[in-house]
């Protein structure tokens, strides 16, 4: 049994290495657009992933860090910093010569609760929380100050009407604590780009509110280079005219517009449309895993549409598009495997669960090949 296994894994990984071998890259058919960037897991900036790893350097210039520089994982204790796994990540882009971006600084989720309180229980005076976020941030990007070239400093920080969220950081520190934030940010590298991350901005009130949050962020003299639009889509939603107008009204403002953390969808919606929350939950029910045994042709066809589509609306506008990012390497690496029903079976990347490129791979390239001509 175990030969069988070992033979079987030899076999699919000599399968995805020719496959990256042979087969036209991303990154060169989209180089006089916008850069085409991946997220990678801990095992693939360990280089522990073959397979992944092996997509990771011959389709894509630019990289991102799934979870491994988030607070829980990179500063778990008070006085103790874990740098391990960010190291690896760092030392990947350099060597294969990436744009590598720093995923993120600030957001509500994702954080031990001893930054927000004391060991009592009791929570910090705004003064003291302030000095943690500040020195993190130091720290962190002051680590990787000139290897990390841009930083989502803070992440997520809208609700769905466009108002700020009331996130620990707001109820302790004031609405101020995004600008202070963006200053830490850029005195700790004043070299590297600095960004807003947030979903769902295709909806109208939520977009607002972000134009508004760019704006005052400005005014207050921050150093701000862009937006991420997150674009954890679905096969119907947005629409094309959506992201055409989401692009267009931040490209207004000046800052540059990132694809921050691009997949799609294809299974039965349980959330409001764009909703990428992290903390939503729903029960498992056997109509919401309707593709157990693999993706139906007529399914893949229509996400292949659908990347097709959305790429052809990135093309238009990549006077302003500097990156677009997808968010994982393959199906199986998806989080939304997971979220917000546990143990569900997706497809929403451009590779499948086997490494091997999927009919929206063919159509994203083909958007390439078609517009250069």
């Amino acid at each position: 049994m175990t030969n069988r296994k070992t033979l079987f894994t030899v076999t699919v990984l000599f399968a995805a290495t020719l496959a990256s071998a042979q087969q036209p890259s991303l990154k060169d058919a989209y180089k006089n657009a916008f850069k085409i960037g991946v997220a990678l897991n801990s095992a693939q900036s360990f280089e522990t992933d073959p397979v992944g790893d092996a997509i990771v350097k011959a389709q894509f210039n630019s990289i991102s860090p799934e979870n491994i520089l988030k607070w829980e994982l990179v500063h778990p204790q008070p006085d103790t910093y874990d740098f391990k796994a960010s190291d690896a990540y760092v030392a990947f882009g350099e060597k294969n010569q990436m744009f590598t971006i720093g995923h993120n600084l600030v957001w509500h989720s994702q954080v031990p609760n001893w930054v927000f309180e004391h060991p009592d229980g009791t929570f910090l005076t705004r003064k003291q929380l302030l000095k943690r976020m500040q020195e993190h941030i130091k720290t962190v990007v002051g680590r990787y100050k000139g290897r990390i070239k841009g930083w989502d400093v803070v992440n997520e920080a809208l609700n769905e009407d466009g108002t700020l969220r009331q996130s620990l950081w707001y109820k302790i520190i004031g609405p101020d604590y995004l600008v202070e934030a963006f200053k830490a940010a850029h005195k700790a590298d004043p070299q590297a780009e600095l960004y807003y991350n947030d979903y769902s901005l295709e909806n109208e009130a939520k977009r607002n509110g972000a134009i508004a949050l760019l704006k005052k962020l400005k005014a207050a003299g921050c150093h701000i280079t862009g937006i991420g639009t997150q674009e954890h889509d679905h096969l119907e939603w947005p629409t094309t005219d959506q992201v055409d107008a989401t692009i267009t009204a931040f490209a207004a403002l000046g800052v540059k517009v990132m694809v921050t953390e691009l997949d799609i969808d294809v299974l039965p919606s349980v959330v409001r449309n764009g909703s990428a929350e992290v903390g939503q939950t729903a029960a498992s029910q056997p109509d919401l895993n309707p593709y157990a045994n693999g993706l139906p042709d007529a399914v893949q066809q229509q996400l292949a549409d659908r990347y097709a589509s959305l790429f052809a609306t990135f093309l238009k506008h990549k006077d302003v598009i500097t990156r677009v990012t997808f968010w994982n390497v393959t199906d199986g690496d998806s989080w939304k495997n997971n979220w917000p029903v546990r143990g569900r079976k997706n497809y929403p990347l451009l590779f499948d669960r086997e490494g091997q490129p999927k009919p929206a791979f063919d159509a994203v390239i083909k958007v390439a090949q078609e517009t250069a001509h």
